[in-house]
């Protein structure tokens, strides 16, 4: 999640990226690593805004990638090919709370190929915002201006979007056609600690799975499930990972309840197995530089760096899954 407001927007300039799908690997020895072949495949520009924040995929293994200050959508084709899906309109004086700029954060996309972002500006124009082909980006609600929309995740069968807001500790539901926002979940399992010491911000990274809304929460370090009850309101959160320092986003590995999570200030892709246990699978030396998403799409893991705190090296990292977590 965005931490640092010096950067300006600016074009997204061209990528050299090949992600095509590694084929399944021989049989392994339990103890060989889940994650393997780590490679950075393309490199973005501070200066130029480009903190790649979210990410999400194209039925083809293609990503849609947010730039948070650059206020701009990427599409990077498998080929390497990039072009701009949209650029979010400039804010006269945005006050976003923590970062003090407008940022481009979440990113949810359904399967007409519409995108939906969440923007966080400190103005009238926080909110969710669809990007459609071909046409400019379009509010299609509004959130509170002293919030942060941060995670965003769709959910197609209930048509329902669920925005985290990391300041003011709650889950916003919005109709996936538009309209007002409701308040689906708050409360202090969701609410961040004072900052400082503590960063500010509360619930983060967002994923619909398996019947239930999941939520990181940066400064509590944790990973909860909100299960999704039979008329659609939220049942009690129930606290899945802890010990999680630094947790931003996170994507599920298959079916089961084990995540693979990007702790950014400390610079780690890890396992969080259904029982809380946490492995390190990506560190530093694979190529992490403030870790802020992930996305899984076979057996292909993405995992894009925004160097909000190193300051050197936001890039794209992928990595190679030696094979799908079942239904744990």
């Amino acid at each position: 999640m965005p931490r640092i407001p010096r950067l300006t927007g600016a074009a997204v300039a061209a990528l050299t990226l090949g992600l095509v799908m590694t084929a399944p690997a021989a049989p392994a020895a339990e103890d060989d690593p889940l994650v393997t072949d780590a490679r950075v495949v393309a490199r973005f520009g501070l200066a130029a805004g480009q903190t790649p924040e979210n990410i999400a995929l194209e039925p083809d293994g293609s990503a849609d990638l947010t730039f948070a200050f650059a206020r701009r959508v990427a599409h990077v084709t498998v080929d390497g090919t990039t072009t701009s899906r949209a650029q979010l309109p400039e804010v006269a004086d945005p006050d976003t709370p923590v970062v003090h700029s407008a940022v481009v954060t979440g990113i949810a996309r359904a399967h007409d190929g519409t995108l939906y972002v969440a923007y966080a500006t400190g103005t009238r124009e926080t909110g969710v915002w669809r990007v459609s082909p071909g046409t400019a980006p379009v509010q299609i609600a509004q959130l509170p201006p002293d919030g942060f929309p941060n995670g965003l995740a769709l959910d197609e069968r209930r048509g329902v979007l669920y925005a985290a807001d990391s300041v003011r500790g709650t889950f916003w539901r919005v109709p996936q056609a538009g309209g007002a926002a409701t308040a689906w979940a708050t409360g202090p399992a969701l609410a961040p600690l004072p900052a400082p010491p503590a960063s500010g911000l509360g619930a983060n990274g967002v994923k619909v799975h398996r019947d239930a809304v999941w939520v990181s929460n940066t400064d509590r370090g944790t990973l909860l499930r909100l299960p999704v009850l039979p008329d659609g309101s939220a049942g009690p959160v129930e606290t899945r990972g802890d010990g999680l320092g630094g947790i931003d986003d996170f994507a599920f590995p298959g079916h089961g309840r084990s995540a693979l999570a990007a702790l950014g200030s400390v610079g780690k892709l890890v396992l969080v197995g259904p029982d809380g246990t946490v492995t390190t699978l990506l560190t530093a030396q694979d190529g992490l530089s403030d870790p802020t998403s992930v996305a899984v799409r076979g057996r292909t893991v993405y995992v894009p760096s925004a160097a909000f705190t190193t300051r050197r090296d936001p890039n794209l990292l992928v990595a190679h899954l030696r094979h799908l977590i079942g239904r744990g």
